[in-house]
């Protein structure tokens, strides 16, 4: 598809659909902790993954070889992507599904911090300034509301490590000749990288399996494909598409549908503190992105 100058119906419709894909991510997470430790669950989603995205590429004739100089910025997003995952998987299995989704999904906040100092043409003003004090606010809510169930503040800290290392692939992309190849091989290596680790990983922090059922299998599989391999390249497709910041402003929706989805598949209860927090960060990461 041709490059747009901006957001069309067809993208708008896209994009929520995918936020609402991420969302619904967080749920089949939790539920699939009930088969897959954390990590272990991680790690074999990021080795399905990748098994799934090499036979694409090859399908596609695209190399998975990187030029010499993007290897540094290739080993440290995977690095840092198997430290968010090991993060947000623990994350989701401590505490629930609307509180982890509120801190994870702040990470515009920290990557908006972070650019404001490393990146020229990224200074925060106006509107960005106003979201980030909303967006920071609800996060502070969230930490600090104690009458939701299924609260650990080990949870709450581990979602905010996951949000702070996507912050930090984001901004290695942008810093990095890593930013230079194909969105398939970004994303194949951040896999390659992140797949060992959090599989070794698993065997010093708590072991493989617990009681997998048909259920468990069904949601890594759904990982496999709807997120960690086809969900992502049809986000890069999108961006690709339509101008960055368009593409970004839709962000917002994902911890809007995460809570929402929580609350009706798990039954989760969630008082008013976590509801304004939930739109103080949604409104935040709109005018973040919002040009």
């Amino acid at each position: 598809m041709e490059r747009k100058t901006q957001m069309d119906r067809f993208g708008a419709v896209a994009l929520t659909l995918f936020a609402l894909n991420l969302a619904f991510n967080q749920v089949v997470i939790k539920v699939t902790a009930g088969g897959f430790e954390p990590i272990f669950g991680a790690g074999v989603r990021s080795l399905g993954g990748m098994l799934v995205l090499l036979l694409w590429m090859s399908w596609r004739d695209v190399g998975i070889a990187l030029p010499r100089a993007a290897v540094l910025g290739a080993t440290i997003s995977g690095l840092l992507f198997a430290f968010e995952f090991m993060c947000l998987f623990t994350a989701l299995d401590l505490t629930t599904v609307s509180r982890t989704s509120i801190i994870f999904y702040s990470m515009p906040v920290w990557l908006a911090l972070l650019a404001h100092k490393l990146l020229p043409g990224e200074r925060l003003s106006g509107l960005r300034v106003i979201g980030l004090i909303l967006a920071k606010l609800g996060v502070i809510l969230a930490l600090l509301d104690r009458s939701s169930g299924g609260v650990s503040l080990f949870g709450d800290l581990l979602a905010l490590g996951a949000a702070l290392s996507w912050a930090g692939i984001a901004l290695c992309v942008r810093l990095t000749p890593f930013s230079e190849v194909s969105a398939e091989q970004q994303l194949i290596w951040q896999l390659i990288v992140s797949a060992p680790l959090l599989l070794l990983s698993a065997t010093i922090f708590g072991g493989y399996a617990r009681e997998i059922e048909l259920i468990h299998i069904a949601g890594m599989l759904f990982q496999i494909f709807a997120v960690a391999s086809f969900g992502f390249l049809i986000w890069f497709a999108l961006m690709k598409i339509y101008p960055a910041s368009s593409v970004a402003s839709f962000s917002f929706l994902s911890p809007v549908f995460a809570v929402i989805l929580g609350w009706l598949i798990l039954d989760e209860k969630i008082g008013v503190q976590i509801w304004l927090a939930l739109g103080l960060v949604a409104s935040g990461i709109f005018l973040i992105n919002r040009r």
